[in-house]
C-alpha cells in the first residue's frame, strides 16, 4: 500500500523518463509497476493522482454474519452447565448429535473471544506456566542421588518384583536398594532413610531427583 506522496513520485519520474524518450511500459518496468497499475493511480485524461481509497471503503457486512440474537443464544448455550466446562471444538459436535447448528466452531470460538470467555473455561483451575526444571550438578559423592522403583520380572508370568534403588549422580554408585512385593510409599521412605544413615549424611542431606528412567 503506497502514500499519496509516493504515487505522485513515482507517476513524475514515469512522466520524466517519457518526456526523455522512453516507452511508458518499459520506465514501468525498470520501478517494478505495471502499466495498469500506473493508469488506475491517474485515469486517462486527469492530472491529479488518486489517493488509496482502501483503508476508508465501507465494506458491506457478509450475508452469513451471525445476528446478535444468534450471537447471545451462542454465549448462552455455552454457558449452560452441561457445555460450560467444554471447549467449542467438543460444544459443536454435541449439538450436531442432537440435531441442532448454531455456527460453526471458528463462530463459536470469536463469539466467546469477544466476550472474554475463551481463555479458560469450566471450574478448573486456569493452565500456569511450568517453571524451568533445576538442574543440579554433582562435584563430590553424596551430594545429589537420584532414586527409583524398577520392575523386575520373576519366574512366574505376570508378575513382578519392585527394585527400591537410590544411585550417587557423581559416582553411579548404587547406594541401597531394597526388593520388594508391592509399590509402597513407605518402603521408599524407609530407604532413603536408612541410605542416608548408612553414608552418614545426617549432617548435610544429599539432593534426592526421581531419575524416571534417565
Amino acid at each position: 500500500m503506497t502514500s499519496l506522496l509516493q504515487r505522485e513520485q513515482i507517476v513524475r519520474l514515469v512522466d520524466e523518463a517519457v518526456v526523455s524518450g522512453a516507452r511508458r511500459r518499459r520506465a514501468c518496468e525498470v520501478i517494478g509497476l505495471s502499466v495498469r497499475t500506473l493508469q488506475r493511480w491517474r485515469p486517462v485524461g486527469q492530472r491529479q493522482v488518486a489517493s488509496d481509497e482502501r483503508p476508508t471503503a465501507v465494506r458491506s457486512a457478509p450475508a452469513h454474519r451471525l445476528t446478535m440474537a444468534e450471537r447471545e443464544r451462542i454465549v448462552t448455550v455455552c454457558n449452560q452447565p452441561a457445555y460450560a466446562h467444554l471447549p467449542p471444538s467438543q460444544i459443536v459436535p454435541k449439538l450436531a448429535d442432537q440435531g441442532e447448528y448454531l455456527g460453526s466452531e471458528s463462530s463459536f470460538y470469536r463469539v466467546l473471544k469477544a466476550h472474554h470467555q475463551v481463555h479458560h473455561r469450566g471450574s478448573t483451575q486456569a493452565p500456569r506456566a511450568k517453571q524451568i526444571p533445576t538442574t543440579h550438578i554433582a562435584q563430590g559423592p553424596n551430594e545429589v542421588w537420584t532414586w527409583d522403583v524398577t520392575w523386575l520380572p520373576s519366574e512366574v508370568r505376570g508378575r513382578f518384583f519392585y527394585l527400591y534403588l537410590i544411585s550417587d549422580l557423581f559416582s553411579r554408585y548404587g547406594v541401597h536398594w531394597e526388593v520388594h512385593e508391592v509399590e509402597c510409599g513407605q518402603f521408599a521412605a524407609t530407604l532413603i532413610e536408612q541410605a542416608i544413615w548408612r553414608e552418614r549424611c545426617y549432617d548435610h542431606k544429599p539432593i534426592l531427583h526421581s531419575d524416571n528412567g534417565g
